[in-house]
């Protein structure tokens, strides 16, 4: 009787949530949560970059005395669905290319691993660099390698020509190659056309699984999550919050995050005297912000660019009605069940389209104008845990039934 193959996985990647930032990398957290219960194990490798300035005799004595402390010191510990966790520090110095962090990566998990390669059929790898560069070099010969890329930044890696190369030959030799959205296929297919055939998407998954203590009402609680960063459209919706604030002094904004215009915004919040009516407590853990959102109304979401939307899923599934930009990723996750889950607005460089898309929500959620159970219905179908799992099941282990 022939034995069946194993079902045991390496996930290496550069975000995962740690104590000091809670919500970066909890996509990955989210991946992690819905795959490991199907396998017999798996172990995330989390080489998280320690960035600081160093000149380079420095950052070799670094590197060595980290790659001596990390032999003894990485261990295993607990994490999501099952899984372990190996967190490990990746010196980085400041301004340090694409290129140049991916063979750094590789090389501190070559440090973590005793030198020996990751011992398990199947290694994910969460972006093409670092961690996809970093996964193939420190795989089994054997091994099936994968990768998924998120980033939104690519334009910028692809401006160093070593992370092309590097880049182009992940691509080469992965497995299979994954994407969250069509904005990463699209750079992805003008910079390697010679590998479009390759690139196949699964979404980042989402947990639909914990109900909302009671339905929406009214749109009085605003809430925000994600980088306080210009990109991100926050100063917009600050000074569109004030606008409607002004007509409703009920609203109430809760803005979390961190990023330079954290403290900014706090000012502006004060001078707009609205310090009573806005919340800004920096990043919390991600199952803190999941409670959030099933303690508020409405999720605003004004981000000038975006590969997925995550945060938007997840909204949905909190049971929240959704003020958000047309900004690449939510017009794509949301086809079909805009006028459902909310208002989609165009991205302006004003206060106004923000709060202009708010009046026009309250008065049509209020006139019974949405339908969040549809919404959810088909967003889970595509994005939830078990349907992502499944998917990326598929890919693992093929041979398995």
């Amino acid at each position: 009787m022939k034995q069946a193959a194993s079902r045991d996985a390496a996930v290496v990647t550069p975000w995962y949530p740690t104590r000091e930032l809670p919500f970066r990398g909890s996509f990955v957290h989210d991946m992690v949560a819905a795959t490991a219960p199907g396998c017999d194990s798996l172990t995330v490798y989390h080489g998280d970059p320690w960035v600081a300035a160093m000149d380079p005799a420095t950052t070799k004595a670094v590197e060595a005395a980290n790659a001596k402390l990390m032999a003894r010191a990485a261990h295993r510990v607990p994490t999501a669905g099952g899984a372990e966790l190996v967190h490990f520090p990746v010196t980085t110095p400041r301004g340090q290319l694409y290129g140049a962090q991916a063979r750094n990566h590789e090389r501190h998990l070559r440090h973590v691993l005793g030198g020996k390669p990751i011992d398990a059929p199947v290694v994910h790898a969460h972006v093409g660099l670092p961690s996809g560069w970093a996964a193939l070099q420190n795989a089994r010969p054997d091994a099936r390698v994968f990768v998924t890329e998120h980033a939104s930044f690519l334009d910028k890696v692809f401006q160093d020509p070593e992370a092309v190369e590097l880049y182009d030959q992940v691509l080469e030799r992965a497995t299979g190659f994954l994407v969250v959205g069509d904005p990463v296929t699209e750079a992805l297919e003008r910079q390697f056309p010679h590998h479009a055939d390759k690139i196949r998407r699964i979404p980042n998954p989402v947990s639909f699984d914990a109900p909302r203590p009671e339905p929406v009402k009214d749109l009085r609680n605003w809430l925000y999550l994600g980088s306080v960063t210009e990109h991100k459209g926050v100063t917009w919706l600050v000074e569109a919050f004030a606008q409607c604030h002004a007509e409703d002094p009920t609203l109430r904004l809760t803005l979390v995050g961190e990023g330079p215009l954290r403290r900014p915004l706090t000012e502006r919040v004060a001078e707009l005297g609205l310090s009573d009516a806005v919340k800004l407590p920096g990043s919390i853990p991600h199952d803190e912000a999941l409670g959030l959102m099933r303690s508020h109304d409405l999720l605003v979401h004004p981000s000038r660019y975006e590969t997925f939307g995550m945060t938007i899923v997840e909204g949905v599934a909190a049971g929240m009605p959704l003020l958000v930009t047309r900004c690449g990723g939510p017009e794509k996750t949301l086809a079909g069940i805009e006028d459902a889950a909310g208002e989609l607005i165009d991205v302006e460089e004003n206060a106004e389209s923000i709060s202009d898309g708010f009046r026009r929500l309250r008065a049509r959620f209020l006139a019974g104008g949405t339908d969040l159970e549809r919404a959810q219905a088909k967003l889970a179908a595509a994005y939830g845990y078990e349907a992502v799992a499944q998917a990326h099941y598929r890919l693992w282990f093929p041979d398995s039934p």
